[in-house]
This record gives C-alpha cells, structure tokens and sequence, in this order.
C-alpha cells in the first residue's frame, strides 16, 4: 500500500494546495481592489509583531510552491495589501489570514499579537514548522473564526493537547488539524492529542461545521453520537484517530456528505446500512483497516458521484458480483482487500463500453475463482491492479501486459500457471510493483538473448515467491532503483555479490530457498533495511556482528530455521527500532545479549530451539511494547524472578517450556504478567503492520502451527494471535503451590503447568478464567479435589490433570463432563463418571463461588474443536507453545517414571 499511500498524499497534497491558492487569489483580488478603509494601525503593529517571531526556512514547508509571504509585510504599506491578508472592504479589519506554506519556522508565542486580532474569520498556517510548540489555548480568543486551518504535510509541528477554547469556537464552518504521516511506521510520530470531552464541546458549540478533518490526531475514544447533529457537514475526516467502539450509523443520514474517511482505527466497530444509498452526494468513502463487518448494501451501488470506495482490512462478508462495483460510472479508486468476501465476475454481462474511469483495482484476498476477468483490459487507465491471494486460475492472460499505465501488478498467492517471459514485462515501462509466484505454477523465462529488452528499469518491489528460480534473475541486478525483493520459496543456493551494492533496498526476504555457507558480512552495507528473512535455509557459521546495529531503519530480523553457531551479537544501539527478532531454531548458544533491553519497540522474540544457557531475562521486562517471548528447549535454569520494576507491560505470549526453571513461582512474579488481566478481550486486539515505501509485511499474515490432538497443523496467524493469552511453564523443574493469585489473570485461553514439581491443590481461582481453552496440570504431585468451580469454564477444550496425586470425585456437571478418562488417569484416588474407577457413595464437594466476579465478556476464537497446543510459526515468526499434551498416553506413563 506504500504507493496507494502516496497516490493518497499526491492527491491530499493537490487538494490543500489548490485550496489555499484558490484562498490566494481571493486575496489578491481584494487586495488590489479599493477599500473605503486603511489597515488599521494596532492590527498592522500585531502582524508586524507575529512576523517577527519566526525565521524563513527552506525545509518548513513541503509544498513545492513555498514561498515567504511574509516578506511583502513592510510597516510603510497598508496592511491590507500584504500578501495573504484580507480585510474588511467597510471596516479595514483583518478579517482573513493566509499563511500556507510561508516557509515559518520557529516556536508559536500562546499570547502571540495574532490573536489580538478578534474580527478574524478565517486562519490558515498550514504546511509551517512550528518547532513542536504547544497548541495556543488564546485560539479561543477569536470567536468570529469560520475558518481554522493547522494541518500539516508529515508529521505536526504542534504538540500536546488541542486546547479546549477551540470548542468556544462556535462559528466554525471548517477545522483542519490533520497530518498526513506517509510512513505509519516510523516509530516516533509526534501527534497531537484531542480529549473526548473538549470534541463533545467542540460538536455541541459548532452546529454549522461543514468540514472536520483531525486525521492523525489521536482522540483514543469511542466517536460521539452527536456528530449526527452536524447536519451540514460535507467533510468528515478521522483517519488514524485510535477511535474504538461503535461507529454511529446515524452518520450515514448526514445528506450533504461528500467525503467520510475513518482509515486506520482498528478498533472501530460498524456495518454499512441501506440508508448509505441516500448520500447521493458522496464522493470519497475510505473505511480502510478498521472492524467493520456485514454485507456490503446494494444501495451502495447507486452512488452515481463516487469515485474513491475502498473498504479493505475489514471483515465484510457475503457473495458479490464483482460487476456491480461497474455501476458506479465515477469509480476511480476501488479496493476490497482483506474482508471476507466472496468476488465473482460475470463476464459476459459486462457493458465494456462504459466502464468506470479505474486507476486502481485492489482485489486481494477476495475468494475469487475462475479466470481472470476480461473486461479489464479494457480498463485503460488502470495503474494498479492487485489480484493476489486468491483462486484465480488458468495462464495469465496476455492483455494484461498491454495496460502500458500500470505501475502495479500484483498475481502472488493463486492457482495461474504458465511462463513469463521478459521481453512481455518490459512492455509494463511504468511499472513500479510486480508480484508473481507464491503459490501459482510459473517459470521465469529471461530469455538467450537479453541485451534489446528494455525492461523497465524503475522497478521498485518485485515478488518472486515460487517462481521456481533456481538463482536470482540476472536482470534484478539492473534495477537502480529497487527497494523491496521477496524470493522466498525457491530453489536458490547462493545470494549474488552484486545484491550487497543494492543499498536502496528495504525489504530482503529469501526464506526456504536452499541457500548455504555463512551470511555474508557484506549484507551490513543494506543500512536501509526494514525487513530481513533469510528463514529456512541451510546457512552455517556465526550471525555477523554487524547485524545488530548495521541499519537503523532495520524492523524485522528473522534468520531462523537454519544452522548457525555461536553467541547473539552483543551490539544493539539506542534507537534501534527492531519489532520482531527470531533466532530460533538454529545451534545459537551463550547468554541473552543484555543490549536488547536498547529495542524499545521489539514486539516478538523468539529464541526457541537453540542452546542458550542463562538464567531468565527478566530485564526484557523493560520493554515497553514486548508481546510475544519464547525461550522454548533450550537451557534457561534458576527461578523465575521478576523485580518490581521489570513488569512486563504488554506481554500476551510467555513460553518457558522445555528448560530447566527450578524452585518456587511466586505471586509476584505472576503481578508481572497482569497485562493478561482484561476488562475487554478487545483491548487484546493488535496490527502490526511493517511498511516499507512500496510493500508492508504483516506479521500476522505469517502462519504458526497448532496441534489438533497431537497432530501439528498450520494455521494463519490473523484468525487467533489477535485474541491469543498464553504461559507456557511446562517441563521445567518448578515447585511448589501454584500461586492462587494466578486466576486473576482473566485473559489467559492457554495454560500449561504440565512435567513440573507443583505439590499442594489445584487453585478454585482457575474458576475465573473465564476465556481459557487449555489447561494442563498433568505430571505434577497436585492433590486434593478437583475444584467445583472450574465447571463453570464454558470454552474449556482440553484438559488434562493426569498423573498427579488427585482424590475424590471428578465434578459431573458442566464442561468436565466432557472429557475422558485419559484427562484424569494416573490419580488413584481419583473417581468420576468418566473414569474406569466410579465413586461409591463419595460425598461430593460443596460448591464455592470464587472471589470476585467472573469475566463476562468471553468468547472462543478457535474454529476447530480441540485446537490445544500453540507450537510456534512455521518460518519461526512467533515461538511455540509446547502443551505437553501431543504425547500419547503411553508417553505420559513413559515420562511419570522418569521424572
């Protein structure tokens, strides 16, 4: 979405221009008109005054067209005929200001001379740099204002809170506090910070507002229903505002809309009416990458004025003809990407003489089948189609390379098969973005003879997945201009040299290939890298030192699933952005680099798999944003220690299994895993997108395997890691009573305590778990009762307490009915309904109610029975979650002896 992201910008950037020149030349005119009135003189001093305060710098401005209106300011002229300065033809005020892109630079005065200017109606500093000075409260001040613009192009040069007077501004008609931050990822984006209370008030004063745009201003609430009062709003603008809940419906009846764009809160909950079909004037509808689901209304298709419709990373559902969409005869921007749609084209009823005005086609991940469509080729002005993940079958038609304006072809991850050939690419001489392979059955011809093709040399991201390459194209080294290469899936042996002098390059990823030897020191001259997978091989040697520091852009580090040796690189600078680093699955060894705890932004570590030797790292808990950690089989020994200031904050995943952890786990130690405690499994709810200019790797579209009664199986990780809470402890050498405090932690759907020493009783307080799935205490010396209470876990899948000291009766009622004898053999004493052993006349236990009350909001995010045992991404993208129970009973009965 990188280029969709700067189609966006062109385009947002155009508009604002085009407005503030049409704002200009309004000035101009009035200022070269005759006014009955001069300047007068205390206005002109405070214009003077607020010049003054500011430096003229070349970088303050982005737009292209900057210049110093300022300069024309000269205290011998009438203020009224400065450049951007309007005044009233009766009074003489200055009623208009319009410094847009003036190439300002310094810090905003909060009682500035500027607003001493009370007549002012409308105020635009947009595109300045105000050296990430506060908002000035004094704002409030001018209460004849109908026009406020602050935007920025980047990110705002204003800071803290937008301050509450703005709400005092009741004559408003249009607000625009918004940024446009092309790069999402770019970790330290300053954004100003809008109170729900101070947007009630401002929605509430300001009834004729007809534009509010605050993108990028983070509101973090849920939106107010009284925004459905605004009845003359034209444009509404909340893109990236952190917005939750539910998304008032009430908007869609808003009749003057023209544009509604709430892009990039993932949070924000929704369906799209039928009254949507009432909003003929609506031009530009952007819900991209929230939680909208539902079926698409058909009155949807009776929008006659709307030209940019995308909808992509929701979760709307139903089948659709894919024709429809050709209704809308001002299309120019559709994409439907990442729902759960399912797309179908009836070819036959298209009118291909009336076609839409299509510049950009996003199809990804649509459920559509069959071959491609033909009528669109005759899409003439396509610049960018993007057909993949889906079921699209048969040779990839020819005409599509006849669309010279595409910059952007994508066919990965479907069912196409055939050659291609390079001579039919070099005829795409925009093209920008080319994705083939993953999946489809293609071979990459280049042809004997290569010197009179003129392939198109601006290339910027190629996929070659599953290409059946053998090594890297010869033509790749050509491409001056390339930033993002994924060949992954192949047969390749060898990296070529001339790859390390690609210093543009963002994106590297060649995992399972048959790559061998050492990694190349070289690969540090690639200091623009934000992803690097080099999974899946069969590399040897030591992971250069270089690595840890060598880019500070570098997001994503993954080399595991091969052979290397040696100690984690120690050098891990400040300001190091890494958020995902897996070294798993290789013969690593030594001690946790304590220069990690210098990743403030690592997300997912995976070491598991290796031979690490150290005690636990509880200085990882440090790290503000750590979710997933996997030390899995490796040799991790001592207690698990946890001080008071290492707490953890955002953990979901923990697996320690298979080390060798001793002695007793202590009630503080679970105090550091209290962000497993929710109020609401939404809070759970996580994106991690990874973008480079070009591509984006989303992390969670990366697989991880879980075992079905014991047999692994792959799964993608969208479907579960959202929802996913987990400890893992299992085969360690732990002690001791298992915390009570530990049913606190309400979030948790996994946990295995199996192959440990716990002696004394199963915790009642599991009772309050109320979203666990798994639970496995086997292999311990737990005795006592099984608690009454845990009948009361509705979503309890599997459940083992095998091979401990239990006694008595097994609770008949509620979900441990379910299971059989082998969840509870091993326990002698032990009787039930579902065991070989039944109770005689064995007084059953007497129900407690646990402390506290049970979590209500619940719910199972597995759509297979018996999902039980998290085991990690296959390619090693989050580690595993080993829950002892893949072994057969026999195993169990194996391991009792041992142990």
């Amino acid at each position: 979405m990188g280029f969709f992201c700067s189609l966006t910008f062109s385009i947002q950037f155009l508009l604002l221009f085009s407005s503030s020149l049409f704002t200009n030349c309004l000035t101009l005119n009035d200022s070269t008109s005759t006014h009955h009135h001069e300047c007068h003189q205390h206005e002109s001093n405070a214009l003077l005054s607020f010049k003054q305060s500011f430096f003229i710098s070349k970088s303050a401005s982005y737009n292209p067209f900057s210049y110093p209106k300022t300069l024309t300011w000269i205290p011998t002229t009438d203020c009224c005929s400065w450049d951007g300065i309007e005044c009233d033809e009766l009074t003489g005020h200055v009623i208009s200001i319009d410094l847009s892109s003036s190439l300002l630079y310094g810090s905003m005065d909060p009682n500035s001379t500027l607003f001493s200017l009370v007549h002012l109606q409308s105020l635009d500093l947009s595109d300045n740099d105000f050296n990430h000075s506060q908002s000035p409260a004094r704002i409030g001040d001018l209460s004849q204002l109908r026009h406020l613009n602050l935007s920025q192009f980047g990110e705002t040069t204003l800071s803290g809170e937008v301050p509450t007077q703005i709400s005092r501004l009741s004559n408003l008609l249009s607000l625009d506090l918004r940024s446009y931050i092309e790069r999402l990822d770019f970790p330290f984006i300053n954004r100003l910070h809008l109170k729900e209370s101070t947007l009630r008030s401002l929605i509430q004063n300001s009834t004729r507002l007809e534009q509010l745009r605050l993108n990028f201003v983070t509101i973090s609430s849920s939106l107010s229903h009284t925004l459905t009062n605004l009845t003359s709003l034209q444009i509404l603008s909340f893109r990236q505002c952190e917005l939750h809940g539910e998304f008032p419906i009430g908007i869609f009846s808003l009749a003057n809309l023209t544009s509604l764009n709430f892009a990039g809160n993932q949070n924000l909950q929704g369906t799209l009416p039928a009254s949507i079909g009432n909003l003929t004037n609506l031009a530009h509808l952007d819900l991209e990458d929230n939680s909208f689901d539902g079926e698409i209304p058909r009155s949807l298709f009776g929008l006659e004025n709307l030209a940019y419709l995308v909808l992509s990373h929701n979760c709307f559902e139903g089948r659709l003809a894919l024709d429809m969409f050709l209704k809308l005869k001002m299309l120019n921007v559709l994409d439907l990407s990442n729902n759960k749609l399912s797309l179908f084209s009836q070819n036959r009823d298209v009118n291909v003489t009336n076609l839409p005005p299509i510049q950009w086609l996003g199809l990804s991940r649509c459920n559509l089948n069959g071959e491609i469509p033909t009528w669109i080729m005759n899409l003439t002005a396509l610049s960018h189609l993007d057909l993949s993940h889906n079921d699209l079958q048969g040779e990839i038609p020819y005409f599509l390379f006849k669309l010279e304006n595409l910059t952007g072809l994508k066919l990965y991850s479907n069912m196409l098969e055939g050659q291609i050939e390079l001579d039919m690419l070099s005829k795409l001489q925009k093209l920008t973005i080319l994705g083939l392979g993953g999946g489809n059955k293609l071979s990459f011809l280049e042809g004997k003879n290569t010197s009179n093709v003129t392939f198109p040399s601006q290339i910027q991201t190629l996929i070659f997945g599953s290409c059946n390459l053998v090594h890297f194209p010869n033509f790749i080294q050509h491409l001056q201009e390339l930033t993002d290469l994924f060949i992954s899936d192949n047969s390749i042996k060898t990296i070529p040299s001339w790859l390390w002098n690609k210093t543009t390059l963002e994106s590297l990823e060649v995992s399972n290939n048959l790559l061998m030897g050492e990694i190349s020191p070289s690969i540090c001259n690639l200091q623009s890298l934000v992803d690097l997978d080099l999974s899946s091989n069969n590399l040897v040697g030591m992971i250069p030192s270089c690595l840890g520091s060598f880019s500070q852009s570098l997001q994503l580090l993954n080399v595991s699933g091969n052979k290397l040796t040696g100690n984690i690189p120690q050098i891990y600078v400040k300001g190091d952005v890494l958020q995902l680093i897996d070294f798993s699955s290789n013969k690593l060894y030594g001690q946790l680099p304590r220069a990690l705890v210098n990743c403030r932004m690592l997300e997912f570590l995976d070491v598991r798999h290796n031979h690490f030797n150290d005690s636990f790292p509880f200085w990882l808990g440090s790290l503000p944003k750590l979710k997933v950690l996997s030390l899995r089989d490796n040799e991790f020994h001592g207690a698990i220690m946890c001080p008071l200031k290492y707490t953890f904050p955002h953990l979901r995943i923990i697996d320690l299994s298979q080390n060798g952890f001793s002695r007793k786990l202590t009630s503080e130690i679970i105090m550091c895993f209290k962000s497993m405690i929710i109020s609401n499994k939404r809070q759970l709810d996580f994106k991690d997108v990874i973008h480079s200019d070009n591509a984006e790797i989303d992390i969670d579209w990366h697989p991880f395997s879980m075992s079905n009664k014991g047999v692994v199986m792959d799964y993608p990780g969208s479907q579960y890691l959202h929802h996913m809470v987990a400890i893992d402890l299992s085969c360690n050498k732990i002690s001791g009573e298992i915390p009570d405090i530990m049913g606190s932690l309400n979030g948790l759907v996994v946990l295995n305590l199996s192959n440990n020493m716990f002696t004394g009783s199963i915790p009642s307080s599991f009772g309050k778990l109320s979203n666990l799935e798994v639970l496995d205490l086997s292999l311990n010396n737990l005795s006592g009762n099984i608690p009454q209470q845990l009948t009361g876990l509705t979503f309890l899948d599997f459940f083992n307490v095998s091979f401990n000291n239990l006694s008595g009766p097994v609770p008949e009622n509620g979900q441990l009915s379910t299971f059989d004898n082998n969840s509870f053999e091993g326990n002698k004493d032990l009787c039930g309904i579902q065991l070989l052993k039944k109770c005689e006349d064995h007084p059953k236990p007497p129900l407690q109610k646990p402390d506290g009350d049970q979590d209500s909001e619940s719910g199972s995010f597995f759509e297979f029975c018996w999902m039980v045992i998290l085991i990690g991404y296959v390619g090693g993208l989050v580690a595993g979650l080993a829950l002892g129970n893949a072994f057969s009973v026999d195993v169990y009965r194996l391991l009792k002896k041992i142990f």
